[in-house]
Formats: C-alpha cells, sequence, structure tokens
C-alpha cells in the first residue's frame, strides 16, 4: 500500500527548460526541484567543464539524477560495437566529473541494428560491467521509435537477459502511452530494477510519433495520456527513486524557465498526491459558482461601464465601506467596480487598462482550498480590510489575477453586509436601470479569458490541480484575422446559473479578437462574461430598448441555420427579430438547445454576453464565434450596422 510518508525526490530535465544550462539549474532550484537530469546537448553548449556543472548544481543544492541520452548503442555489428564501448568509456568520464552514477541508454533506432535480444543484453552487460568498474549504472529504456526495441516489455527482457546489478530499466509515461501501451504490467516488475522513471503527458494527435515527441510533450495533467495510470503501475512496483519529467515542447522552450518550472513542480506534486504518496493534499473545492466579478477602472471608465451596467439592467446597488468600490448588481450576478488609488486594482489599470481584475468563486471550504493552493505552489493574496470588514482568502491566478474564494458556510451575514453599505434604492447622480428588467439574471454562466500564445497549458494546469476543473475539447475557430484555439475548464458541478466555467481563448495572430486583446492589455484577462438567463428573447428586447449595444446579426446567418437544425419558423422568425444566436446538441440530434447574444466590445478589452441554456446543453455556442467576430470586427472598422440588419 502506499504510504503517505514517502516522498519521491521531484527532477527535471534541462531539455524542458528555456536558457543557457547555468539559467536552467537555476530556475529548477528556484522553484524547489531536488534535481535534474543534464541533457547531452546542455553540456555541449556550456562554456565550462562537466565539473563547473557540477559546483554549480551542488551551489544551488541539485542533485544531478541522470545523464541523457546515450544512443544507438546496443546490437550493433562487430566493428562499430567496439567503437561505442570506447564512447561509453568516456562517457563515463563525463558523469563522474558531473558527479551523477546514472546514465540514459535509449533503444537503437539505427537501421544497422541487428535484430537479436541477446545480442543487445550482451552489449548492456558489457557497458554494465565497465560502468560498475566505475561506481556508476546503466538504464536502458524504449524508444517509442526504435528500431527494434519500442515496447517497455521488449527492453525488459533485454534487461533480464543481461541479468546484471549494474543493468536497470528506465520507464517513460510518453515512449509508453502513445503507442497504446498497457503500462499495467510494470506494476508486476520489482521495483529496485527500475533504475529511473520520466513522466510526460501530450495532446492527443494523430501524427508521426516522433514529431510528436519532440515538440508536443507536455506535464502530467496538461494533456490527454492516461499518466497517472502509468504512474499507479510504476509506485505499485515498489519503485522509490525520483519522478522526472522530460518535455520536448516548442512553447516550453520560448517561455520564461521559472514559468515552466513553476507549472512542473506543480504538476509533480498532484501527480505524487493523486498515486496515494507525499504528504497529500487537502480536496478541490466544490465550486458553486462566481460569486462577483471585479473590474479595475479609474473615474473614467467607471462612469462609462456603469452607463453600460446600466443599460443592461444592472442597479447601483452599494458601496463599500472605507474604499472607493461600487457595486452594481442584477438578479444573480454580482459586478464590482473598483477605482481605489494604491491597491492592487489600481496597479492592473495602470498595467492593463479598464478590466478585471479579480474573480470570486464561491466553494465550500476556502481554508481547505488555500491549503490546497499553497501545496501546490500558488501565491496567496491579503488584502488590506477596514475595521469590522471581512477578510477574504485569495491566490493569483498564472497571469496574477486575483481568484478570491468566498466561503458559503463561514458567516451568517454576507460579505456584501459585511463590507458595503447597500442601497435599497438608487442614490441620486448614479445610473441606473432605465427600465425594469423582466427575467433577472441567474447568474454568472461563464468568464472567458484571453491568454497569450503558448500559456494554455499553464492555465489547464493551474485550474485543474488546484480546483479539480475538468479541460473539455479544444475548438479551433476561425477570427476574420486568424485562427483561435478555445478549450473550457468546467467546474464538475456545473450547471445554469451555477458552478465555474471557464473558456481560455488563444491566438497566434495579432490581429484576432483574442490577439488584440493580449496587446491591447498587455497580457493575459478576462476577454468576455456571460450573463445565464431564463429568457434570452425577453431580455434581449428589454435591453435594446435601452440601449444596450447588441451586435447586428447578419440574416445570411439565420438562412444557413434554417438548413442546420430542425427549426419551424415560428422559432426562426423570433431568433431573427431578437437577433440570438442559436446552437443545439449532436447537430439537431439532442435535446439540448442553446441561445446568446453578444454586447459590443467596451474600449476594445471586454464584452458581455446573454447565455439561455434549454435542456442538456452544455457547451458554449462555439459554432457561433465567428460571426460574433465577424460583426465585432466590421464594426471596429467603421462599418454601417445597416449592412448586417435585414
Amino acid at each position: 500500500m502506499p504510504s503517505s510518508a514517502f516522498t519521491f525526490k521531484k527532477s527535471i530535465a534541462t531539455v524542458s527548460l528555456s536558457g543557457t544550462l547555468p539559467e536552467k539549474l537555476e530556475a529548477a532550484a528556484t522553484i524547489g526541484f531536488d534535481g535534474v537530469e543534464i541533457f547531452e546537448n546542455d553540456l555541449l553548449t556550456f562554456d565550462g567543464s562537466p565539473a563547473d556543472v557540477r559546483r554549480i548544481a551542488e551551489a544551488l543544492g541539485l542533485e544531478i539524477t541522470l545523464f541523457q541520452p546515450f544512443r544507438d548503442f546496443e546490437a550493433m555489428p562487430d566493428p562499430i560495437r567496439a567503437r561505442n564501448l570506447d564512447r561509453a568509456e568516456r562517457k563515463f568520464d563525463v558523469m563522474q566529473e558531473l558527479g551523477t552514477d546514472l546514465v540514459l541508454v535509449c533503444s537503437n533506432v539505427q537501421p544497422t541494428a541487428i535484430d537479436d535480444p541477446t545480442r543487445a543484453a550482451a552489449d548492456l552487460a558489457e557497458m554494465a560491467e565497465r560502468a560498475q568498474r566505475h561506481g556508476l549504472r546503466v538504464g536502458y529504456e524504449a524508444l517509442a521509435w526504435g528500431r527494434h526495441v519500442n515496447r517497455w516489455r521488449q527492453a525488459w527482457d533485454i534487461v533480464e537477459r543481461a541479468s546484471h546489478p549494474a543493468l536497470g530499466l528506465i520507464v517513460d509515461s510518453f515512449h509508453t502511452l502513445a503507442l497504446d501501451d498497457d503500462p499495467s504490467g510494470i506494476a508486476d516488475l520489482p521495483g529496485e530494477r527500475i533504475f529511473f522513471v520520466q513522466l510526460a503527458d501530450a495532446p492527443k494527435l494523430s501524427m508521426d510519433v516522433l514529431s510528436w515527441s519532440r515538440h508536443f510533450r507536455s506535464f502530467p495533467g496538461q494533456g490527454q495520456l492516461p499518466v497517472r495510470r502509468f504512474l499507479d503501475a510504476v509506485l505499485a512496483s515498489g519503485y522509490r527513486g525520483p519522478l522526472s519529467l522530460e518535455i520536448f515542447n516548442d512553447e516550453f522552450r520560448a517561455a520564461p524557465a521559472r514559468l515552466t518550472a513553476l507549472d512542473g513542480l506543480r504538476s509533480l506534486i498532484h501527480a505524487e498526491a493523486e498515486s496515494g504518496f507525499g504528504p497529500g493534499l487537502p480536496a478541490p473545492p466544490v465550486c458553486r459558482g462566481v460569486e462577483f466579478l471585479e473590474f479595475a477602472v479609474d473615474a473614467a471608465a467607471r462612469d462609462k461601464l456603469s452607463a453600460l451596467l446600466g443599460n443592461l439592467g444592472f442597479r447601483h446597488a452599494g458601496r463599500h465601506r472605507s474604499k472607493d468600490v461600487d457595486l452594481y448588481r442584477q438578479g444573480g450576478v454580482n459586478l464590482v467596480l473598483n477605482s481605489e488609488e494604491d491597491s492592487a486594482a489600481s496597479e492592473h489599470f495602470q498595467m492593463h487598462g479598464p478590466s478585471v481584475c479579480a474573480m470570486a468563486f464561491t466553494v465550500d471550504d476556502a481554508a481547505r482550498t488555500i491549503a490546497r493552493a499553497e501545496a501546490l505552489q500558488c501565491v496567496l493574496w491579503r488584502e488590506r480590510v477596514g475595521d469590522g470588514e471581512r477578510r477574504i482568502p485569495a491566490l493569483r491566478a498564472p497571469d496574477g489575477t486575483l481568484i478570491y474564494l468566498v466561503d458559503d458556510k463561514e458567516a451568517r451575514r454576507s460579505i456584501w453586509e459585511d463590507d458595503f453599505h447597500l442601497f435599497a434604492e438608487e442614490p441620486p447622480g448614479h445610473t441606473a436601470s432605465p427600465t425594469p428588467l423582466r427575467g433577472p439574471l441567474l447568474g454568472i454562466d461563464h468568464v472567458a479569458q484571453a491568454l497569450p500564445f503558448g500559456r494554455m497549458d499553464s492555465f489547464v494546469l493551474f485550474y485543474r490541480t488546484v480546483f479539480g476543473f475538468v479541460p473539455e475539447s479544444l475548438w479551433e475557430l476561425p477570427d476574420p484575422y486568424g485562427l483561435i484555439r478555445s478549450r473550457a475548464l468546467v467546474s464538475p458541478d456545473a450547471e445554469p446559473g451555477r458552478g465555474v466555467r471557464l473558456p481560455l481563448n488563444i491566438s497566434e495572430s495579432r490581429r484576432t479578437a483574442t490577439g488584440r486583446f493580449v496587446s491591447a492589455t498587455s497580457g493575459a484577462g478576462v476577454h468576455h462574461i456571460a450573463f445565464a438567463t431564463a429568457d434570452a428573447a425577453a431580455l434581449v428586447k428589454d435591453r435594446l430598448a435601452a440601449g444596450a449595444p447588441f451586435l447586428p446579426i447578419p440574416a445570411n446567418y439565420y438562412d444557413d441555420l434554417a438548413v442546420k437544425h430542425p427549426l419551424d419558423d415560428a422559432a426562426l422568425a423570433m431568433l431573427k427579430k431578437h437577433e440570438l444566436l442559436y446552437d443545439r446538441d449532436a447537430q439537431g440530434e439532442g435535446d439540448g438547445e442553446f441561445l446568446h447574444a453578444y454586447t459590443d466590445s467596451f474600449d476594445d478589452r471586454f464584452f458581455f454576453e446573454v447565455v439561455e441554456r434549454r435542456g442538456g446543453y452544455r457547451q458554449f455556442g462555439a459554432v457561433n464565434a465567428a460571426v460574433r467576430m465577424a460583426v465585432q470586427a466590421q464594426l471596429r472598422e467603421g462599418a454601417r450596422p445597416e449592412l448586417y440588419l435585414d
């Protein structure tokens, strides 16, 4: 049985990080790794000796867990065999200077390699014998694209045939799972004969396995491979060596090394805890919903945004007791406009302009959530509070956005009663909803975020490990100026008006809606906010009359809709009259329906959406995103709205 008293050493291969070798070592040590695998190419390009690398690592408190890779060694014709053994002796000298006792030998990929397990075992036994004389060990790994050995069972068979104490097996989750190989049999191996374990995840892609491996690996929890099943089998064998990350990823190579290292360590802590080892993690929270969104504004932006919110049916509902902060409400939605100087919101505004600076999730246990976040290396935040005001625990998302945690059982009074002077009526001089709104908003349905290209995996890992959110399938959305990739993270209990849904969007193009947002706001942030309603048609009708800037939808959209979905004439006429977009589950075969409408963007930074979910619809209307982006782009360029109307 797993022992919670045992904690695995955590290691990362230098190939996983960007920068020079000293920069990679510094990043790994600063974030908290115990050791590193030295990738040979990093050593070859280092302006110093292997002994210098050892001194740097020792000064940083890092163990060099492995030297790798040693390629194309076993089962070669005799003349090459002799040269390979000489090559191994030279690598043993390097290893001793580095201060590591283990070298990774990957299975041969050369066309001249002999398909003879007995010969491969004899070669590896000879190498292990020579290594043992130096006090070193040899680990043999099956590459997924190996010439004759590409499965862990084949590699283990060769290790068993060699029967040398200085030769053991190295297993890598990617090489096993990329071939749909069954890892369960690893549990039956003697754990002491597994010398090293490397972990890597990846998205499911249909492509050459070598290219897949070299460009698209990711940390455990970021991809779609069953890494936990692999790790459970490894740990059941009794293996107690390091858990290490070997990630080949083009985006990771371009990202700041410390950010990548932090994601890597977080992934290992989570993987270890999920397998029942280490100190464990508190359970993820049950997220009831989004309690509020907080906007960073100055006085001018506050007045402009409050006018827009008034047109959308929100009323000015309260004023903070000690800060320049206002509360706007509509049904189950709370929006906070923060223009307090010398605050986190003020700093956010200076960098990003008017924008969402904080989200608040309602959770079943805020203290437990904070403990889990802290164990997963999250940065916590403590806000200044006045006398009698509630201190709400908070942590920072990867982009610096604050996430407040409102405990739904902590106090009898709400945070609004504790921290705000609540208004029974609209106070004089403030924007009110011009007309009563039929069918109040149920809550915040989803909050979409625009991310810099290359950062989606980091956010997926954060929300998946800290909050237990479930990643959904990746969508590709055509913007008039490029492609946007979108993937949603959803709390397990999400339903209309409840739970948390967070679509994440990235784009390589700076001209797409996502790319412009990232450029305009100097980084990631909330791109749009969707409000749940029980009657989208009534809401849009009322709000258009009040001056809300909902998007005009091209007439051609409804002609196409009549072909795609089994809608009768009355339903189509209703959608067209109120300029509502429509989607249905399973190409019209399911019973879930989705009606939604978007506003134009506020200062080209964020926009709002109203959504009505019917039946079991669980998606986000992604098929309509292209229409929304095209209309927003044309309005932004100054095209006349009547071009898109009947």
